[in-house]
């Protein structure tokens, strides 16, 4: 099985769309899945709508408020790219965001 990371952006089998994944490497190392976001082309910027673009020119718009976990021993996943690390810091940053107290 493949090593993924915080950062990667990734393919899955059967989806159409990128997705990058978000849970941090602690959470991914003792638990085997991870949260993702999908990647999105062409759509508009906003508050948890969050530009990326990888280190191998992938770009989208990280869809923040659709997290899914995926298991990577029952889906085919395929490292693709790797955001900077400024880059997953604002997503995170989103994503903390809706789960705050009001």
């Amino acid at each position: 099985m493949m090593n993924f990371s915080q950062g990667d952006i990734i393919k899955i089998s059967n989806l159409k769309d990128a997705m990058l994944v978000v849970s941090k490497n602690e959470f991914i190392k003792k638990t085997g899945v991870f949260h993702v976001c999908p990647l999105l082309e062409n759509y508009a910027e906003g508050p948890l709508h969050i530009k990326v673009r990888g280190v191998k020119d992938t770009s989208g718009t990280a869809i923040c408020e659709q997290l899914k976990l995926i298991d990577p021993s029952a889906r085919s996943c395929k490292r693709i790219d790797r955001v900077p690390y400024h880059m997953i810091m604002n997503v995170s940053d989103a994503i903390q965001g809706i789960f705050e107290y009001d």
